[in-house]
């Protein structure tokens, strides 16, 4: 009997510290893509000032880690539709919710052309809507105004400001050269709307 419970005492002993092993090995692999994942909802709503329009947008990308877990790329699609007139541009620009901030890296362009230095730029769909995919790397980080503090190629720091969710993504139309859809980005997965 008790050989019994010794034996029945180590198989549990066996079965708990693996059931921990790969709970802890579980929480480790989340803990590597937290913050991975992007997503964001465009309306026209979240611009500043806001816009009145039916357009709706839909933002996700994933941050590309380098062998020492550094982010070394963004990968994106972009889609929206219902804009009220031909895609201009889009971007990624460095501010919190509710305030405009500068362009860090651009998504695609139209009639507005990207500046060299943001690299080699896709064309936005040319209708009022469609979808957009493409790379970002450190090399097409641009400066923002001084008092915003972002060099060029300073990925990093573009990285910090989106995991913290102060960077938005929106899409500027004829009509509304300001910008017509927006949504703050979100990391993790997590899709919110401005406040």
């Amino acid at each position: 009997m008790k050989t019994v419970r010794i034996a029945l005492a180590g198989v549990i002993a066996l079965a708990l510290s693996t059931g921990l092993h790969l709970t802890a090995k579980d929480k480790d692999n989340n803990q590597g893509e937290r913050g991975n994942k992007l997503r964001a909802a465009l309306i026209g709503f979240n611009e500043v000032p806001s816009v009145s329009t039916p357009a709706r947008g839909h933002f996700e990308a994933r941050i590309i880690k380098n062998s020492l877990g550094e982010p070394e790329a963004i990968e994106y699609s972009l889609t929206f539709s219902d804009l009220s007139s031909t895609t201009q541009q889009s971007h990624i620009h460095f501010a919190q919710p509710a305030v405009n901030g500068g362009i860090v890296l651009w998504l695609c362009q139209g009639a507005v052309r990207a500046p060299a230095a943001a690299g080699d730029v896709p064309e936005c769909p040319a209708k009022e809507g469609g979808t957009v995919t493409g790379t970002l790397t450190p090399n097409e980080v641009l400066p923002t105004a001084a008092t915003q503090q972002i060099a060029a190629g300073e990925f990093a720091e573009v990285i910090a400001a989106i995991r913290a969710g102060f960077a938005y993504a929106n899409v500027h139309s004829a009509t509304s050269p300001g910008g017509e859809i927006r949504g703050q980005l979100q990391a993790n997965g997590e899709e919110g709307r401005d406040h």
